[in-house]
């Protein structure tokens, strides 16, 4: 699917990733708009995305789309 295929997706919630231009351990990017605090407030911040990756103590990490991943057509739906 392409970029703004995959957009939709992350706005209604849903994760995405790349299946044949990033290097394999993406796991998947998510949309957030919400933070939950340690005492369970929770704050309505600027929408960001985190990216999902694999391997040793890596775990989330800011995510931007690249010209190249907003050009792909190679992304899915992550159940």
């Amino acid at each position: 699917m392409i970029f703004e295929e995959a957009l939709a997706l992350l706005k209604a919630g849903k994760k995405v990733v790349r299946t044949q231009g990033w290097s394999g351990a993406e796991n998947y990017v998510k949309l957030y708009d919400s933070i939950v605090l340690e005492s369970g407030e929770k704050l309505e911040v600027t929408p960001y995305f985190l990216i999902n990756v694999s391997g040793e103590g890596e775990g989330f990490s800011m995510w931007a789309p690249t010209p190249c991943d907003v050009l792909a057509n190679d992304w899915a739906l992550v159940d």
